[in-house]
C-alpha cells in the first residue's frame, strides 16, 4: 500500500488527515476519484483481485515437483520434510489433475498415508486413505494401505474387506498374489475385532456441558460507554458467557500450524482447500464450514465389479461417499469469497481481511432477509477521530482496495462510492478497537507414565511450560462489549472458535464485568498499560489498577536502595511521572505534587507495603527519581541502568542457548553471575529478577541439575506472588514447571504444587481446565503415585 500512499497529493492527504466522521463520504469520494484516474491503482487491484494473476491458485507442475521432492525424502528416510512436501503438493494440486492415468490429489493422499503409517500415525493414515478413495474409489493402493492400517489398529474385519477390495481392483498378478497372502494372514487370526477409530482432531475440544445462566446485561457507564454487568450475585468461577464469532480470521504467523476455520492446531494429515492454495484445515468438516470448495465424489457405479459381493459394494459406498461432503447447513461461508486463487487475503493486513468477512456476512444476511442495508456497520464504538493522520489515510486506501477486491465476487451488488467507502472506514476502525485476539494455550506435553515423575515433552525442552499465543482475530457481537480493567474480575478463553467468559472472583449484583484487553496487559507496569490502551483503543484507563497507587506498579521495575540494609524502593523517572499523574487526577491538583498521599488513597495499602518499602507510620511519601522511598538515600540511576543492561547480555545469551539446547558451563556461570548482579541492583521483587530466575530454572533442567532448577523456579514464583497475588493465573502457569521438576525429583512437595495449580486453573477455566490443559490429569495421577 506504500505505493498508493505515495501517489496521493499533499492537499488530499491533509484533507483526509483532518477529516471528521461526518466528512468521510466526501473525503472517500475524493480519494476514489483520484485513484480511478491512476493506472497504478488499477494495476494493484488487478494483481490482488484477478484470479488470472493470483499467486494462490492451483498449479499442477508445482504439485508434481513437490511430490517428487517428497518421494526423494521418503526414500531416504527423511520423513519430516517428506510430510511437508506432500502437504504442500496437496495445497497446489488441482483436484482434476492426473498423473499416469491416476488422480494426482488421490495419489498424494496415498503417498502421505504411506508416510503416516510408517511413522505410526495410524488414525491420520486411515483418514488420508479415506480421502483418496472419496476422490478415486477404484484406487487399489488406497484400499491396500487402508487394509494395512486397519490391521495395525486391530480392526481385522475392516482390514479383510479392504484387502479383498484391493485384490479385486489390482491389475497385476504379482500384486494380487501379494495382497492374497496378506489377506490370508488376517483371515486366519482367531480374534477379530472391529474397533473403528473415528476421525478426530485431538484439539477439536469435546467438553462436558456446563449450565450457562443468563446473568449478564448490557449497561452504559460514564467513563467507558457500553459494557456488561451482572444482574445478580455471581460466585467465583461461574460461566457467564459463551459465543460464536460474528467473523474471525487466522493470524498470519499461524497459517501453517493452525486450522484456518476452528483455529486448533493442525494434525499431521491437514487438508487444503480444493480451489485455492491458502487455507489448511484439520478436517473436511472445517473446510466445508469455511466455505471453500471441497472435493466432489464420483458415483460408485463405475467401480462395480461382478466378483464383489453386495456387502462389499455397500461397504465401498460407506467409505467413498462420506456425508461430510454434502452437509445441510445454514451457514455463511467465511472463505468462499476468497477462494478463487486471488491473493488479496494474504497480502492485506489481517484486520482488513476480517473487515471483508464482516462485509460479506452482512451481504449474505441481507440476501437471506431481503434487508435494505447492504453494508452493515457493527454497533460498536470506534476511534476514528482520535487516530493519527497516517492511520486515517491508510483506512481510506484499504477501504477502497477492499471494496474492489470484494466486487470481483459480488459485482454490481456491491457499489463503490463515497458512502460505501466511508462505512468500511468506520468498520475498520471498529474492528481495530473491538476485535478480540483469539489465543491458544501452548505448552510442552507432559504425559503420565509408570515411572513416577517422568517428564515427556515435545522437542528438547525438559520442563513443562505454558504460554499463550495469538492464533486469530475475531469480532464477537456481545463479547466485544465487555470493557477492560487492569484488575479484571472475569477471564476470557477460547474453546476452538468459541469465546468463553468466566468470573475469577465473586461478583455482586450490578457490578461491571471487566476483562483484560490482552493476556499480558495486567502483568505490565502502569505506564506501559496506559500507553498500550491509549494507542490501541483510544481511551485512558481509570480502573483501580491505574488510578490508585498499587504495590505491583511500584515494585515491578524498581531498583533497590544503595544501603544494603534498607528494603526501600527506588523508582525510575517514568514510573514517578505516572504515579504523580495518578495523584493529580485523584486530588485535582493541576500543579502536581512530589508527595504521594498513600493513606488517603488506600488505607490498607500501607500495612501491605510496610515490610517492603515503608515504615508503618509513614502516611506521606516524598517521591523523586533515584531517591529511596524509605530512607531517602540517592543512587545514580544512569549507572545502574548501564549495569543492568550489561547483566542482561548474558541472560539473553542463556535464552538463546535454551532455544538451541546448546548450554555450556560458561554460559550458565555467566548467567548465574549476572543474576547476582541484578539482585544487587534491582529491588528483590523486580520482575526482571523473576524472569532471570525462570531462565536459569529452564537451563538447569536441560542440563540435568533438577535441584537447582527447582530452587530457581521457586525463587521466580516468590517474586511473582508479591506482584500479582497467590492465586493469579500467571502463578498457575509457573507451578506447572515447578511441579513437573518436583515430580522428576520425587519431591513430595509436588502434591501441594499440583493441588494449588489445579485450584488456580479451576478458578480461571472451571470445568474446562482439564480440556485446556491436557497435562493436568497426568500430573495429578503421577502425584498420586508419589504419595502411595
Amino acid at each position: 500500500m506504500e505505493e498508493l500512499k505515495s501517489l496521493v497529493p499533499y492537499n488530499l492527504k491533509l484533507t483526509i488527515s483532518q477529516s471528521t466522521v461526518d466528512e468521510l463520504p466526501s473525503t472517500s469520494s475524493s480519494l476514489l476519484d483520484f485513484f480511478i484516474g491512476t493506472e497504478q491503482f488499477h494495476r494493484i487491484v488487478r494483481d490482488l483481485a484477478d484470479p488470472r494473476s493470483g499467486l494462490c491458485g492451483k498449479d499442477k507442475e508445482a504439485a508434481l515437483e513437490l511430490k517428487r521432492k517428497g518421494n526423494q525424502c521418503y526414500s531416504s528416510g527423511d520423513y519430516t520434510p517428506a510430510l511437508r512436501f506432500y502437504t504442500k503438493a496437496l495445497r497446489v494440486a488441482p483436484v482434476d489433475a492426473s498423473e499416469m492415468d491416476r488422480n494426482l490429489v488421490a495419489m498424494l493422499y496415498v503417498n502421505r498415508a504411506n508416510l503416516l503409517h510408517k511413522t505410526n500415525l495410524l488414525v491420520e493414515c486411515l483418514q488420508d486413505c479415506n480421502r483418496a478413495l472419496q476422490i478415486s474409489p477404484s484406487y487399489a493402493k488406497a484400499w491396500y494401505r487402508r487394509g494395512k492400517v486397519n490391521a495395525s489398529l486391530g480392526n481385522n474385519e475392516d482390514a479383510a474387506q479392504d484387502l479383498t477390495i484391493a485384490k479385486n481392483m489390482e491389475s497385476s498378478l504379482g500384486g494380487k498374489r501379494q495382497i492374497e497372502s496378506e489377506l490370508k494372514i488376517i483371515l486366519d487370526q482367531s480374534k477379530r475385532t472391529s474397533n473403528r477409530v473415528a476421525e478426530q482432531n485431538e484439539e477439536n475440544l469435546r467438553t462436558t456441558e456446563e449450565p450457562l445462566q443468563m446473568i449478564t446485561k448490557c449497561v452504559t457507564t460514564p467513563n467507558k460507554g457500553r459494557g456488561m454487568a451482572s444482574i445478580c450475585d455471581i460466585p467465583q468461577a461461574s460461566l457467564v458467557h459463551t459465543e460464536e464469532p460474528y467473523a474471525v480470521i487466522i493470524s498470519k504467523h499461524c497459517r501453517e500450524t493452525h486450522c484456518h476455520y476452528c483455529l486448533n492446531r493442525l494434525p499431521a494429515d491437514a487438508i487444503p482447500c480444493a480451489s485455492c492454495s491458502i487455507p489448511l484445515y484439520c478436517s473436511h468438516h472445517c473446510g466445508v464450514q469455511a466455505g471453500g470448495q471441497m472435493f466432489k465424489n464420483y458415483p460408485t457405479k463405475h467401480i462395480t465389479n461382478e466378483s464383489l459381493s453386495s456387502d462389499l459394494e455397500e461397504y465401498i459406498g460407506k467409505i467413498t461417499l462420506g456425508n461430510e461432503f454434502y452437509p445441510v447447513m445454514e451457514n455463511i461461508f467465511e472463505h468462499k469469497h476468497e477462494c478463487r486463487g486471488v491473493h488479496w487475503p494474504i497480502i492485506l493486513p489481517s484486520d482488513i481481511a476480517l473487515a471483508g468477512r464482516v462485509v460479506v456476512k452482512s451481504i449474505e444476511q441481507r440476501r437471506a432477509s431481503a434487508g435494505s442495508n447492504l453494508i452493515e456497520t457493527l454497533e460498536f464504538c470506534h476511534n476514528y477521530t482520535q487516530v493519527s493522520p497516517e492511520s486515517k489515510l491508510e483506512s481510506h486506501i484499504f477501504s477502497i482496495v477492499l471494496l474492489y477486491c470484494l466486487q470481483s465476487t459480488y459485482g454490481s451488488e456491491l457499489p463503490i462510492n463515497g458512502a460505501s467507502i466511508s462505512k468500511i472506514v468506520i468498520l475498520i476502525s471498529q474492528i481495530r478497537v473491538n476485535s478480540m485476539a483469539v489465543v491458544r494455550i501452548k505448552s510442552n506435553d507432559y504425559e503420565s507414565s509408570d515411572q513416577i515423575g517422568k517428564v515427556v515433552t515435545r522437542g528438547s525442552a525438559l520442563t513443562s511450560n505454558v504460554e499463550q499465543i495469538r492464533v486469530g482475530q475475531a469480532i464477537y457481537r456481545t463479547g466485544s462489549l465487555f470493557n477492560h480493567s487492569c484488575q479484571p474480575n472475569i477471564h476470557a478463553y477460547f474453546l476452538s472458535r468459541t469465546l468463553t467468559i468466566r468470573t475469577t472472583e465473586s461478583v455482586v449484583s450490578d457490578c461491571p464485568l471487566e476483562l483484560s484487553y490482552g493476556p499480558q496487559v495486567g502483568q505490565w507496569d502502569c505506564k506501559d498499560r496506559l500507553k498500550l490502551l491509549e494507542d490501541g483503543y483510544s481511551f485512558h484507563c481509570q480502573c483501580s489498577g491505574c488510578s490508585e497507587v498499587n504495590i505491583s506498579d511500584l515494585l515491578i521495575n524498581a531498583f533497590r536502595c544503595v544501603d544494603l540494609k534498607c528494603s526501600g524502593i527506588v523508582l525510575d523517572s517514568s514510573v514517578v511521572i505516572c504515579e504523580k499523574q495518578k495523584l493529580e487526577r485523584f486530588l485535582g491538583d493541576p500543579k502536581g505534587s512530589s508527595m504521594l498521599q498513600i493513606g488517603n488513597i488506600s488505607s490498607d495499602l500501607v500495612s501491605s507495603m510496610a515490610s517492603l518499602a515503608f515504615e508503618e507510620n509513614c502516611r506521606t511519601l516524598n517521591v523523586n527519581p533515584g531517591y529511596c522511598l524509605k530512607c531517602g538515600s540517592y543512587c545514580d540511576l544512569e549507572s545502574l541502568r548501564s549495569a543492568v543492561d550489561e547483566a542482561w547480555i548474558f541472560i539473553r545469551r542463556l535464552q538463546d542457548a535454551i532455544v538451541s539446547t546448546k548450554i555450556s558451563r560458561a554460559i550458565l556461570l555467566d548467567a548465574s553471575r549476572s543474576l547476582g548482579q541484578l539482585r544487587s541492583i534491582l529491588h528483590a521483587y523486580n520482575k526482571g529478577i523473576a524472569e532471570a530466575e525462570d531462565n536459569l530454572a529452564q537451563a538447569f533442567c536441560l542440563v540435568g541439575d533438577l535441584q537447582l532448577a527447582r530452587d530457581h523456579c521457586k525463587a521466580s514464583i516468590e517474586i511473582l506472588e508479591k506482584l500479582y497475588g497467590h492465586n493469579h493465573i500467571v502463578i498457575g502457569y509457573e507451578l506447572v514447571k515447578l511441579s513437573s521438576v518436583q515430580l522428576s525429583l520425587g519431591d513430595s512437595d509436588a502434591v501441594d504444587s499440583i493441588n494449588r495449580l489445579d485450584t488456580i486453573f479451576k478458578r480461571y477455566y472451571g470445568s474446562h481446565a482439564d480440556v485446556m490443559f491436557q497435562f493436568l490429569q497426568p500430573l495429578q495421577k503421577d502425584a498420586h503415585k508419589l504419595v502411595q
